[in-house]
């Protein structure tokens, strides 16, 4: 049976945030990547997440469940992006670290990232804090679709090396790409990922090394191929 997806709750603020004894995975990914357009994807849906003409829109955590399976999607504010005032992004990302740092449930980080750039420091920062935390990280590189095929496993590569064997799925919310093979690792994680603060960073088997946090105040340099996606 196909995996369907059901928003269930919106939250704002800390105080709003709620417990859900299932399973969760959440999506965190820069403001750009096209984050809501995967969640259609997944959702085989047009507009289930709202997709703005305006990077970084989405200020909210939106919870999603997948029926039948009954774990949450958990779809995270966009970050890094830089027109917006930086007390707007610090409590973004304020709204993101408590998540991330006090979800008893959460089983995994699916970490968004743009097939068309190198690697961005913003996105090092997230993977390295994560890692730190102990959440099982399944990086997944959107987009695909505007990238040649080499220029793709040149992504996979790059991120390969710095995760230390974890290779980023590849997908395309637009050609559906990868779609399903996306389903089944979010499925499996569910299934047999752990909690946060487990030794477990890759439920895949692949190798594991720490990723050096890095100085300065990233959050605040500007974003690079700002486009219209959540």
């Amino acid at each position: 049976m196909q995996p369907v997806l059901e928003l269930e709750a919106t939250v704002y603020t800390l105080e709003q945030m709620r417990a859900f004894d299932a399973p969760q995975i959440a999506f965190a990914g820069r403001s750009n990547v096209g984050k809501s357009s995967l969640v259609n994807a997944l959702a085989r849906r047009k507009a289930l997440a709202k997709i703005s003409g305006t990077p970084g829109k989405t200020r909210s955590i939106n919870y999603y469940r997948v029926k039948p399976d009954g774990f949450y999607v958990v779809d995270l504010p966009g970050y890094g992006y830089a027109k917006c005032s930086k007390e707007e992004r610090q409590k973004w990302a304020t709204l993101i670290e408590r998540y991330l740092t006090t979800c008893p449930t959460l089983k995994a980080l699916a970490v968004l990232l743009d097939s068309r750039l190198d690697p961005q420091q913003l996105d090092l920062d997230l993977t390295s804090f994560a890692r730190k935390s102990g959440i099982t990280l399944l990086p997944v590189l959107t987009k695909a679709d505007k990238c040649t095929q080499r220029e793709r496993a040149e992504r996979q590569r790059q991120w390969r090396d710095i995760l230390g064997g974890i290779a980023p799925l590849v997908v395309s919310a637009k050609t559906g790409l990868g779609v399903d093979n996306l389903w089944a690792s979010l499925r499996k994680v569910a299934t047999v990922g752990e909690v946060r603060g487990s030794a477990l960073l890759d439920p895949f088997g692949s190798a594991k090394r720490d990723v050096p946090l890095a100085d300065g105040a990233a959050p605040d340099a500007p974003a690079r191929h700002e486009g219209h996606e959540g």
